[in-house]
C-alpha cells in the first residue's frame, strides 16, 4: 500500500493500524495526517508508547494522556481517581482522534485500560468511546516490557484491539534503506528464515572503519553505555563540570523520582560532550530525546548545540511526585546524559548515517532487528558484537504479520473499488461530524515533524497574546500565517485550560448579528444537549449559525457554567 492510500483511508475516520518496515514513512504519514486534522478544525491527541518514542512524534505518553501511569490492571478504585480529574475528562472529552505510535512496546493490558478509561469518560459503550483510534508500528520491533511473572500480551491480542476492529494500512515503500543486500537481510529476519549466511554477511562488518562522521554506539544493557560514554568524557580535555542532584522530601519518594529520572545523580560534563536532553521544555526549545554537542559553559551552566545548529542554554529543572494537588518530594537536576552511546530501546524510530552496533547481549525479541534497521545502508553499519540469538524474531508475530497483509490487501482493494467522489464524501462525513470543514491542500500548509510539533505547542502562548492585545480572528490569522479554524481551535484549548476567561474573548463577539439573542437559542441547544458535540447543537439551533460561531458559544457558556474565578 502506498502512503498516499494510507492517508486516504485515515481521513474516513475509520481505526487504523498503520504499519510497514523501518523506513516505510509511517511518521511522514501520520504527520501528514495530523496536520490535515488540525487544519480541519478537529482535535488530535498525539500520544505514543514510551517517552523517548513521543518525542519523535511530538506529544506525550499513552500512560499519561490517559491517566493509567504505571498500573498494570484497573480496579474500580483506580478508574474513579481518574475520571475525576478535571485536566484528564476535559482532554478526553475534546478529542476527536487518538494517535497511539509505537504500538509494539505497549502491553495489550494497557490498551484495554485506555479503551475502559475513554469509554467511561465518554459515557459510551463503543470502543474507546468513539474516538477515532490510529495505532502506528512494527511488532517485529521492540515489543512490550513486562513485569516480572507476567505473560507477554501484544497489543493485537488486547480485548480494546478486537472490538475496534482497525483496518490495516501496511505501507509497502521503502525510504530509509536504499541497500539491496541490508533490505534482503532485514526481510529474512521478518520472516524467521535467518540462514548462515546473513551471519557471514554482519561478520563482514566489523571491520569497517569510518572516516569523517563519529558512529553512534547501540548496545543493548546501560551498563556498557554507561562505560562508554564514561571513557569519552574522559578522553575530553578541558574542565570538568560537575552537577549533583538535590532533592527534598521522603527518602523513598526520593529514591523513586532517581530511580526512573534519565538524568544521573551526579552529571559530569566538558566541552565538545555529546549529550540528550531527558525532559520537555518546549519554550526553551528542547525535548526528551533532543541530541546536542556541549560548545561552551555561561555562568555554570552547558550551552548545547543541536543537530540543527540551535544553541540552547540548558538550566537545572525539577521532577515531582504530588497526591491531589500536594507535592510530596522533588529532585533537581540538569536535563541532560551524555550520549555517545544510546541504548537500542532508545534508538528506536531513529535514523542513523553510522552507527556501531553490539548485540553480544542480545536476549530480547526484535533488539537485533531494531538495531540493524537504524542505518541507511551497511556501509554506515559496524558490528561490534552478534549473540546466536540477535536476530531472533517471536514466531506469533511473525504469523500475525501475515494476516497483517492479507487483511491490508483486502482493504485497498475495497478502497480500490470505490469511486474518487465516494471516498471524498466519506472524508467530508468524518470531518463534518465533528464540526470541522474538510481543509483545501493550501490550508493543511507545511507539514510538522515531531519535534516541530512538540516545539510548536508554544505557539498557543502566542495566539493568547495577540488575543490579550484584543486583536479580532482574521487580524491573528493574517499575522500568524495560519487558518481562521486554526486560531479558533487555539481559543478553545486556551479557554478550557484556563488561560482566557469570558472578558477576555469578548471582543471576538459578532457584530453583524444579535448575539444576544443568538447565545439564547445556541444555550438552549446546549442545555438540551450537552456541550461534548458541536453537530446537535447546530441543528438544534435549525443551522441558523455556522459552526464557528457555535464553538464561541459553547466556550461562553462553559465558562458562565463553571463560574471560573480567574
Amino acid at each position: 500500500m502506498t502512503q498516499e492510500r494510507a492517508l486516504d483511508i485515515l481521513k474516513t475516520g475509520a481505526n487504523v493500524f498503520l504499519t510497514g518496515e523501518p523506513g516505510a514513512g509511517k511518521t511522514y504519514v501520520i504527520n501528514k495526517y495530523i496536520a490535515w486534522l488540525e487544519a480541519a478544525g478537529l482535535n488530535v491527541a498525539v500520544t505514543a508508547s514510551t517517552g523517548i518514542a513521543a518525542t519523535h512524534i511530538g506529544g506525550m505518553t499513552i500512560h499519561s494522556w490517559s491517566g493509567f501511569g504505571i498500573k498494570g490492571s484497573l480496579t474500580p478504585q483506580d478508574l474513579d481517581q481518574i475520571i475525576s480529574r478535571e485536566r484528564i475528562v476535559k482532554r478526553v472529552k475534546s478529542t476527536h482522534v487518538l494517535v497511539i505510535d509505537e504500538i509494539s512496546m505497549l502491553d495489550g493490558r494497557g490498551l484495554d485500560m485506555v479503551d475502559q478509561i475513554l469509554r467511561t469518560i465518554r459515557q459510551s459503550a463503543e470502543p474507546f468511546g468513539g474516538i477515532q483510534v490510529v495505532c502506528i508500528g512494527d511488532f517485529f520491533q521492540l515489543p512490550p516490557v513486562t513485569r516480572a511473572g507476567d505473560i507477554l500480551v501484544y497489543a493485537f491480542e488486547s480485548k480494546a484491539w478486537q472490538a475496534m476492529k482497525p483496518l490495516i494500512c501496511y505501507i509497502t515503500e521503502q525510504y530509509r534503506q536504499d541497500d539491496e543486500m541490508l533490505l534482503g537481510l532485514l526481510g529474512s529476519i521478518r520472516r524467521n528464515e535467518i540462514e548462515e549466511e546473513h551471519y557471514t554477511l554482519l561478520n563482514e562488518q566489523k571491520e569497517i572503519a569510518y572516516e569523517q562522521i563519529e558512529p553512534t554506539r547501540l548496545y543493548t544493557h546501560n551498563a556498557d553505555v554507561d562505560a562508554v560514554n564514561s571513557a569519552k568524557l574522559a578522553e575530553l580535555p578541558g574542565k570538568t563540570y560537575q552537577f549533583q542532584m538535590q532533592g527534598k522530601g521522603r527518602k523513598p519518594l526520593i529514591e523513586g523520582l532517581v530511580k526512573n529520572c534519565l538524568s544521573p545523580e551526579m552529571l559530569i560534563l566538558k566541552e565538545d560532550a555529546m549529550v540528550m536532553c531527558t525532559k520537555n521544555n518546549f519554550e526553551a526549545g528542547y525535548v526528551n530525546g533532543t541530541l546536542g554537542r556541549v560548545v561552551r559553559f555561561d555562568e555554570g551552566y552547558p550551552v548545547i548545540e543541536t543537530l540543527a545548529g540551535k544553541e540552547i542554554l540548558i538550566k537545572s529543572t525539577t521532577w515531582e511526585m504530588a497526591e491531589d494537588g500536594k507535592v510530596l518530594a522533588t529532585i533537581e537536576q540538569l536535563p541532560l546524559r551524555l550520549a555517545w552511546a544510546i541504548t537500542v530501546h532508545k534508538s528506536q524510530g531513529m535514523s542513523l548515517d553510522a552507527a556501531e552496533v553490539d548485540l553480544s547481549k542480545a536476549f530480547v525479541y526484535g533488539q537485533g532487528y531494531v538495531a540493524l534497521s537504524r542505518v541507511r545502508s551497511l556501509e554506515g553499519l559496524k558490528v561490534l558484537g552478534m549473540h546466536p540469538n540477535a536476530l531472533q524474531v517471536d514466531p506469533k508475530v511473525v504469523m500475525q504479520d501475515v494476516k497483517f497483509h492479507k487483511e491490508a490487501e483486502d482493504v485497498e482493494d475495497a478502497f480500490i473499488a470505490m469511486e474518487d467522489k465516494e471516498v471524498l464524501e466519506m472524508h467530508e462525513r468524518f470531518v463534518v461530524a465533528h464540526g470541522g470543514k474538510v481543509p483545501s491542500d493550501d490550508e493543511v500548509g507545511v507539514v510538522k515533524s515531531g519535534t516541530e510539533r512538540v516545539q510548536a505547542e508554544s505557539t498557543y502562548v502566542v495566539t493568547k497574546s495577540l488575543v490579550l492585545e484584543g486583536r479580532g480572528i482574521r487580524d491573528i490569522a493574517e499575522t500568524r500565517g495560519l487558518t481562521d479554524t486554526t486560531i479558533w481551535t487555539h481559543i478553545e484549548r486556551l479557554v478550557d485550560d484556563k488561560e482566557l476567561n469570558a472578558e477576555q474573548i469578548k471582543h471576538l463577539e459578532p457584530t453583524d448579528i444579535d448575539w444576544n439573542l443568538a447565545r439564547q437559542t445556541l444555550d438552549s441547544a446546549m442545555d438540551k444537549h450537552g456541550t461534548e458535540k458541536l453537530k446537535p447543537i447546530y441543528e438544534e439551533a435549525k443551522e441558523e449559525y455556522d459552526y464557528i460561531l457555535v464553538r464561541l458559544a459553547r466556550m461562553q457558556y462553559k465558562l458562565e457554567q463553571r463560574e471560573v474565578v480567574y
